[in-house]
């Protein structure tokens, strides 16, 4: 619990602030009491209180003065909250001077007195861990509160003091992303400060912090003057050294510079910007100087963009299919797409394949290139790393179309024989069939061999011979009938395709069946 001394000469202030507040809530005591400030400077050496919340106006020694007395002690470090009757600017502006959080004026709101303690606790909250932790994680902490604006006007002084932020100090906030792609493999903190630590120098520092998963924050920070040459060479000198360091291409996006610590949360705004641009400028290193002024494209490639692109895989046109994705990813450059418009659109790419293949019988399980391409985030590439992962998810696709049309073939094919066998007595032909199937006649016969290793109409012919042969023994039928039974529009024709399928014309065959019944029976 955070300890709280209350100090006021009105014991009814006192007792109401006991039951205005859910101390217990906010994770605060009240420790103790006082009626004035010497009261009050005696409890608090006592007490080492975290926050004191004392009026002004008081007898003895009033609210001022014990403030400056405890500012001066080496042994104390509270939070200070005036509350005062008294809307005195004079008395503002000095209290501010000695670092007071805040200034309430009575009679007290319970809503504005919560939402002041609540910030006086996690100042100190933040304080303490400052205290505790390493240098370096200590730094990083302190870094990322300054770029998310989170530095009360009263610490910005200890924020300064602790990182060497001198009153001539240029400051500037850079963001680094090393551009691995779909390469696992893990950039840390340390990695990072071992990498950029051979380039401080005197009046020249560099603080990191993670600022997100696979991107980090610098603070870059120059104690003295500067000028805008000396600040681009050591930008490029950083992004170069980060490039061999890590053994791969970096993106290094940079803000303006600034002078006061309550700026950097725009530097840092900047950098973030500099970063959407990464597609649309060249080298991976972007200055917001540089891009200020140019807008970014935020839409996704039409369908009719993406329609050519799947037809050349169904078709299997490599060179088409290659000539699109360079069409693509240079449109990418040309028309400034921001990062979620790239993402966008290959996702969109991405969709109509994967459409294919489930119209084809597939599954996404053999598309993992294209799964694990859309399941990433735009950090960490590049735009031709993004291109050279995109090309290789599509050769995946391309393999995998082919084989569901392989084995859709198989299962055609079967389809197709199944449907001769129930049909051989009618007018059928490949080239029927083929229609039929929707399929090239001249593909039909070839997969048709290929697949019962005889010809479609060898294989027709003796479908029809045989119930030919079936029905002579059978039946009494004359030969024009059995010829139209089995499918021939012409007996004589039936005739001749029998003799050279069974070496014998119909009648012969039907004339020995008998003759050989005939000795049978005797």
């Amino acid at each position: 619990m955070l300890k709280v001394l209350l100090v006021d000469d009105e014991m009814f202030v006192r007792k109401g602030m006991h039951e205005l507040i859910d101390w217990h809530g906010l994770g605060m005591e009240i420790a103790g009491e006082a009626e004035n400030g010497l009261e009050a400077l005696d409890r608090a050496e006592c007490l080492q209180p975290d926050v004191i919340i004392t009026d002004i106006r008081m007898p003895v020694l009033d609210g001022l003065e014990l403030i400056r007395s405890v500012v001066k002690s080496p042994n104390l470090e509270p939070v200070f909250i005036i509350i005062s009757g008294y809307h005195d600017f004079k008395y503002a502006q000095q209290a501010i001077r000695y670092g007071v959080q805040d200034y309430i004026l009575k009679p007290i709101d319970e809503e504005e007195m919560t939402a002041t303690l609540q910030k006086a606790g996690n100042l100190i909250r933040t304080k303490r861990k400052h205290v505790f932790l390493p240098e370096e994680q200590a730094s990083s902490l302190m870094l990322e509160n300054m770029i998310k604006g989170q530095v009360h006007k009263a610490e910005e002084h200890r924020y300064a003091e602790m990182l060497g932020i001198g009153h001539q100090a240029s400051l500037m906030i850079a963001l680094i992303e090393p551009q691995q792609g779909l390469e696992v493999r893990t950039v840390t903190l340390q990695q990072l400060r071992e990498c950029l630590h051979p380039l401080e120098e005197d009046g020249f520092s560099i603080f990191v912090m993670e600022e997100q998963r696979g991107r980090f924050g610098l603070m870059l920070l120059w104690k003295g003057q500067i000028s805008k040459r000396h600040v681009e060479d050591k930008l490029h000198a950083i992004h170069k050294e980060l490039s061999e360091h890590l053994h791969a291409d970096s993106g290094f996006y940079a803000g303006t510079l600034v002078h006061e610590i309550c700026e950097i949360p725009r530097s840092y705004e900047e950098a973030a910007e500099a970063a959407k641009h990464k597609y649309a400028e060249q080298g991976g290193f972007v200055r917001y100087t540089d891009i200020r002024d140019k807008s970014l494209y935020v839409f996704n490639v039409n369908q009719e963009d993406v329609d050519p692109l799947i037809l050349s895989l169904e078709e299997r046109n490599r060179s088409a299919c290659l000539a699109i994705v360079n069409d693509m990813f240079e449109l990418f450059h040309a028309r400034r797409f921001s990062p979620q418009a790239v993402t966008g659109s290959l996702l969109r790419c991405i969709t109509g394949i994967l459409a294919v293949v489930h119209e084809m019988g597939g599954t996404d399980a053999g598309l993992q290139r294209l799964k694990t391409l859309a399941e990433q985030s735009h950090e960490g590439w590049s735009l031709q790393l993004l291109k050279e992962a995109f090309l290789a998810a599509l050769k995946e696709a391309e393999g995998y179309i082919t084989q569901l049309r392989m084995e859709q073939s198989k299962g055609d094919i079967s389809r197709i024989k199944r449907y001769i066998d129930a049909h051989y007595t009618e007018n059928i032909s490949l080239k029927s069939i083929a229609a039929l199937f929707y399929m090239n006649p001249v593909y039909l016969g070839r997969l048709f061999r290929k697949s019962y290793d005889q010809y479609f109409n060898e294989y027709l012919l003796n479908l029809r011979i045989q119930e030919a042969k079936k029905l002579l023994r059978q039946t009494d039928l004359r030969m024009y009938e059995v010829a139209a039974r089995v499918g021939f529009q012409n007996a004589d024709y039936f005739v001749t395709q029998f003799e050279k399928i069974v070496k014998m014309s119909p009648t012969a065959y039907r004339n020995l069946l008998k003759e050989n019944g005939q000795r049978g029976v005797q």
